[in-house]
């Protein structure tokens, strides 16, 4: 799936956009047990329970593609015939109105996931007849013949809320109010089938994690009974080993400068850009960086080979997973020095008798916490030496 459409199917879960008519789910305990059954009609709910339900599963359809949204890709084998891949179908082609299949599926959550909560399994079916479009893009009034039809699962925690002072209008007076149960936004959740060329694709799900260091691997298994995508924190552990491991001494500050400079660059050009397509590069992108840094060829070749046993052969990968774009931190085991990512280049490193240091330029407002100060000119800090000495 793309940007484009997941925002296309994000926009449905509204009352009047999309043909949710029921939801369904059931209430967990820190013990595993199941506290109640959810089965409720939108139609008997007032607008704000509507809009609230919607709200939760749309969350799940929320975040960055290749970072909180994964792309769980089933084999032939699994498609053709498979008990996981068969229960996710037989829910959706029943529109989630079979209850036996329900609590198969509510069971393989439950068994696998460890949450520190209580929490909701909240499901929702929807019909979606998909508007064609014309060459600008824009929807065509004689509408299409593609009907995208497909489920949403999120898990919610449920957590107490806090007491707080309440008028009781009875009384006229104010009181504490006893904490009350709450759904929190999902901590994971899934799409099935995925919304791929704006039709049904049956060999892939979309799968939704909060934390992009905490994919919940062990409910990937329990589904899809899939490979588990490596999480963002692992792509970009293997990356920077990779690069430390295979370049050794020849790994220098110039160098980490020079790869997080131009895959930043990459992620500002296609976010400029609008490209709906998620963006990736190659090993061979960060290559020709090290290339163009003089970088040993033989160093390279091990770079590349790391790369492939670590992600495989011909991986495309997401910068935003390899790099923090978003700030440049050079630390030691005494100090740490942050700059603005676009000004990474003014941090340099420098042998001073004998002593390495970092070193970045400082211009006239400098503050030590919170204080003005003046930097000394050399002139002036000879003078004062001398001053010392003479005393």
């Amino acid at each position: 799936m793309n940007q484009k459409e997941l925002s296309e199917l994000r926009r449905r879960f509204r009352p009047d956009r999309c043909a949710i008519s029921r939801v369904y789910g059931c209430y967990v305990n820190t013990k595993k047990e199941v506290i109640s059954n959810l089965d409720e009609s939108l139609g008997m709910m007032s607008q704000e329970e509507v809009e609230k339900y919607l709200g939760l599963l749309k969350k799940s359809l929320s975040g960055t593609l290749g970072r909180n949204l994964l792309d769980i890709v089933f084999s032939t084998q699994q498609v053709a015939d498979s008990e996981e891949h068969r229960l996710l179908s037989q829910l959706r082609a029943c529109r989630l109105e079979d209850e036996q299949l329900r609590q198969a599926l509510y069971q393989k959550i439950i068994d696998c996931l460890e949450l520190e909560e209580n929490y909701l399994i909240l499901l929702a079916y929807d019909r979606y007849d998909v508007p064609g479009k014309g060459a600008d893009g824009e929807a065509l009034e004689d509408g299409s013949d593609t009907v995208f039809t497909y489920f949403v699962c999120c898990v919610c925690p449920v957590k107490n809320g806090k007491a707080e002072l309440g008028f009781v209008a009875g009384e006229n007076k104010f009181h504490t109010c006893a904490p009350s149960q709450i759904v929190a936004p999902p901590e994971l959740g899934f799409l099935f089938p995925a919304f791929d060329d704006r039709s049904a694709n049956l060999y892939n799900a979309l799968f939704y994690t909060r934390k992009t260091d905490e994919i919940h691997q062990e409910v990937i298994d329990a589904v899809f009974h899939t490979q588990p995508p490596m999480s963002p924190a692992e792509q970009k552990e293997a990356f920077q080993t990779a690069l430390s491991d295979t370049l050794e001494e020849a790994c220098s500050l110039e160098v980490v400068q020079a790869v997080h400079e131009q895959l930043r660059d990459r992620i500002i050009e296609h976010k400029e850009s609008q490209d709906p397509e998620p963006l990736t590069v190659g090993t061979g992108t960060v290559s020709a960086i090290l290339r163009d840094c003089g970088i040993a060829e033989e160093r390279i070749q091990a770079f590349e080979e790391q790369c492939a046993q670590q992600f495989g052969a011909g991986a495309a990968l997401s910068p935003a997973n390899l790099i923090d774009s978003g700030k440049f931190e050079v630390k030691s085991s005494q100090a740490t020095i942050a700059v603005s990512p676009e000004q990474s280049y003014l941090v340099e490193t420098r042998v001073i008798d004998g002593k390495k240091y970092f070193l970045i330029p400082a211009d006239e407002l400098i503050e030590v916490n919170g204080f003005g100060v003046r930097l000394e000119a050399p002139e002036q800090v000879a003078q004062s030496q001398d001053s010392f000495e003479k005393v």
